[in-house]
């Protein structure tokens, strides 16, 4: 069944190269767009396809030889065979983890968004954290960060901050983050010295395109105000800040971090556009939907994927049950283990699916 499939989907990648071939479906951008997709997909099974029948060939021929009268090609071919089997196993393997199914949003930039939970003030510091720690990380993988809107706090938090990353596999690194973050620590405001438990929500959206996503202009209402909060004395007086209501399903976002009254404009429709997307993909796929309630909550300190423990220097991904103990590290952008360990134990999970 396993050679069946990957020779099926060889198949597969033949007749696309065939199609990308044809005038007429290099002049359909739809058709094509689509079919580059399918053969990135497809290509690397294709050429395992190749690699894998050839090895099965000297696997069988081995085996015949190992019942030779000849006690040299027989030692021979016992010890090739025994190769050629460690061969199967590695090859099969790298096979299972190129017929999970592509994410369909893999080649997509993101928006990020962090929001206090349990714990006023702190949550607020703690959120102004996580927004360091994620584009220290995005700049040590050489990604572009943008903040497209914020509500910061008088003691240098954020009520909410809301941020892009543009480059290459942005999602594949920062979807697993979307959860209740909690962290336990002595506050700068706690004079006694005692540690607080507070909580951060961190959602991460796949960029839309236009083509993603239809926004009517009838179904839009749209506010402009004066921008408050930190940004100088600019912010109190011009209405260049914008908030945008999508009528039909009642998402607001808003925008005032530019001075620019079409900047915060774009800016706002960005993540409106993001958030239109998410929500068309999790009517459609409501096994998604479920993840994401489990994942992001309300931001009660309960309902937590993440511990970051100051005093015993531990951060703890209650998911995968891994602790490490470099929290200084983590909080400065240094998150690869962590990443890294969650993306496996992520690809496990859909291999067991699949196979």
């Amino acid at each position: 069944m396993f050679l069946e499939k990957l020779k099926s989907l060889s198949n597969q990648f033949e007749e696309i190269e065939k199609k990308l071939g044809d005038s007429s479906v290099v002049a359909n951008k739809d058709e094509y767009r689509e079919l580059t997709k399918q053969y990135s997909y497809l290509r690397p099974l294709a050429e395992k396809y190749v690699g894998y029948t050839k090895l099965l060939n000297g696997i069988k021929d081995a085996e015949e030889l190992k019942d030779s009268e000849d006690t040299g090609i027989r030692e021979m071919a016992f010890a090739e065979y025994s190769e050629l089997i460690e061969k199967q196993v590695k090859i099969e393997a790298e096979i299972k983890v190129l017929l999970i199914p592509t994410d369909p949003h893999e080649s997509k930039d993101i928006i990020v968004e962090i929001r206090a939970g349990t714990g006023g003030d702190e949550a607020a510091l703690f959120v102004g954290d996580l927004y360091r720690m994620y584009t220290r990380f995005a700049e040590r993988n050489g990604w572009k960060h943008e903040v497209l809107d914020s509500s910061p706090t008088g003691l240098g938090g954020f009520k909410e901050v809301v941020f892009e990353v543009n480059g290459d596999r942005v999602w594949r690194y920062f979807k697993l983050e979307r959860g209740a973050h909690r962290v336990q620590r002595v506050p700068a405001t706690e004079a006694s010295g005692r540690v607080h438990t507070s909580a951060v929500t961190v959602a991460v959206l796949p960029e839309a395109e236009e083509v993603d996503v239809e926004i009517k202009t009838e179904d839009l209402r749209i506010d402009t105000y004066r921008a408050s909060g930190a940004g100088g004395q600019h912010v109190n007086k011009t209405d260049s800040a914008i908030r945008i209501t999508h009528l039909p399903t009642g998402l607001v976002v808003a925008c005032q971090d530019e001075r620019s009254q079409i900047k915060n404009r774009a800016k706002a429709f960005k993540v409106l556009r993001a958030k239109l997307y998410e929500r068309k993909v999790l009517e459609h796929e409501k096994v998604l939907s479920d993840e994401r309630k489990q994942q992001v909550g309300s931001g009660d300190r309960s309902e937590k994927i993440r511990t970051y423990n100051f005093p015993q220097n531990r951060i703890t991904d209650h998911r995968i049950d891994c602790s490490v103990y470099n929290i200084a590290e983590v909080m400065d952008g240094d998150l690869s283990e962590l990443v890294n360990k969650l993306i496996e134990a992520d690809v496990e999970a859909k291999l067991k699916d699949n196979f």
